[in-house]
C-alpha cells in the first residue's frame, strides 16, 4: 500500500496529504525567500584577531608582570561579541583573578568605555546603577575597550597588577597600545 504521510487518515487507513497546509507552506516559502533576498547582504564587522590578542597579552605581561620568571598578572581579551579570544592566568593568581579579568574585559566591551569610567557612571543613585546587576559585568578598574574609531572590536581585562585597579587599568592600556597601529 502506497501511503503519503500527513495529519489526516483516509478511509483506506493511509494518511491523505493536507492540501491547504502544503499550499500555505509554499506561499510562505515563496514570499519569505523574496523578502530575504531583497534586503539580504553579507554582514562584515571588524573583530579582534587571535594574533592581536596575543600581542596584547604579551605586551601586558612584559610591562606589568613583576620581575622574575613568574607571570604575576591575569589577562583576558574578548571579541566584539564578548566571547573570550585569549586568557592567561598568572602563575601567582588568586582564584578570583581569572573571573575578574574576563568580567573586566566583557564590561569594557559591552559599554565601550573603561571599567573605571563605567564604575563611576553607575555609582550610587545613578539612573544607570541597575546595569551593575547584569551577568558578567563588574564595576572595578582594569578593563579597556578595543575600539577602531567608533567600532568596538573587543575588550581587555587585567587583574592582579601590583597597585590595584588603577594599575590594572594602566596595564590594559599597555595592551591596547601594542595594537594601536592596527586600530587606525
Amino acid at each position: 500500500m502506497n501511503c503519503i504521510y500527513s495529519t489526516r487518515l483516509s478511509s483506506a487507513g493511509c494518511r491523505r496529504p493536507n492540501i491547504r497546509i502544503a499550499a500555505l507552506g509554499l506561499a510562505l516559502a515563496a514570499t519569505g525567500s523574496v523578502a530575504l533576498s531583497a534586503g539580504a547582504q553579507t554582514l562584515m564587522q571588524p573583530n579582534v584577531s587571535v594574533a592581536q590578542a596575543r600581542r596584547i597579552v604579551d605586551a601586558i605581561i612584559a610591562e606589568c608582570s613583576a620581575p622574575g620568571e613568574l607571570v604575576t598578572v591575569t589577562v583576558a581579551v574578548v571579541d566584539r561579541a564578548g566571547q573570550p579570544v585569549m586568557q592567561v592566568k598568572a602563575d601567582t593568581a588568586s582564584p578570583h583573578n581569572w573571573e575578574l579579568a574576563y568580567r573586566k574585559a566583557y564590561t569594557a566591551r559591552t559599554y565601550r568605555r573603561t571599567t573605571l569610567e563605567w564604575r563611576d557612571r553607575t555609582a550610587g543613585d545613578s539612573p544607570l546603577a541597575a546595569q551593575r546587576v547584569l551577568t558578567d559585568v563588574i564595576a572595578l578598574g582594569g578593563g579597556v575597550p578595543i575600539m577602531m574609531g567608533t567600532q568596538p572590536l573587543g575588550g581587555v581585562g587585567v587583574s592582579g597588577a601590583v597597585g590595584g585597579q588603577e594599575q590594572d587599568s594602566a596595564c590594559a592600556e599597555v595592551g591596547i597600545a601594542a595594537i594601536a597601529a592596527d586600530l587606525e
